[in-house]
């Protein structure tokens, strides 16, 4: 089984801002694959399991709230004898500008205390990513930035941003190496 966590915040209050930019992409992927509801589950999540193109896929989002992703990530990877190979987390990052996509295998949390957390929780950083740019603040502080909306101008690049991640995470379903996606996508 191969498993994709979108980072984010829980909770509506939440619902559409920059942090959650990984609950966006999980969540589009579930709707497009019409997996049905989320449902929670005993480590710190909600999670829909389902068949994306012959594959056993798990989409997960951590109740946890940012900064304690690993609290979840780490006993799931563990319950469900998940091969690191076999995870992709999905997260927003403030160093790249609206509607770019990277994908790394492995690197340091580049300041994001979501990857922070699950780092420490699996005691390793060699796990592949699904990185979204959500850009730095113009104006005001980061937290006001990572948890306002995207402005109307930023939404149609945000919007195609996630298709494109969609795309990625699709195809390494399909069987395509994470390493040569990155050459694809990058």
């Amino acid at each position: 089984m191969k498993m994709i966590v979108g980072l984010g915040n829980i909770g509506t209050r939440y619902d559409e801002t920059r942090h959650n930019t990984g609950f966006m992409v999980v969540d589009q992927l579930a709707r497009d694959y019409h997996l049905g509801a989320f449902t929670h589950l005993k480590q710190e999540a909600v999670a829909v399991t389902g068949m994306i193109d012959g594959e056993k896929v798990m989409l997960v989002k951590p109740t946890t709230f940012m900064n304690d992703s690993g609290r979840a990530v780490g006993p799931l990877v563990d319950y469900y004898d998940i091969d690191l190979d076999d995870l992709v987390v999905v997260n927003d990052d403030l160093d790249m500008p609206v509607g770019k996509v990277r994908l790394k295998t492995h690197g340091a949390s580049g300041g994001h205390n979501g990857l922070k957390s699950i780092i420490n929780a699996l005691g390793t950083n060699k796990f592949n990513r699904v990185k979204v740019g959500i850009d730095h603040p113009q104006h005001g502080t980061v937290v006001s930035h990572v948890l306002g909306k995207f402005t109307k101008d930023e939404r149609p690049n945000f919007d195609q941003a996630v298709l494109t991640a969609e795309h990625a995470l699709e195809d390494w379903v399909k069987g395509k190496d994470f390493a040569s996606l990155m050459n694809e996508y990058n």
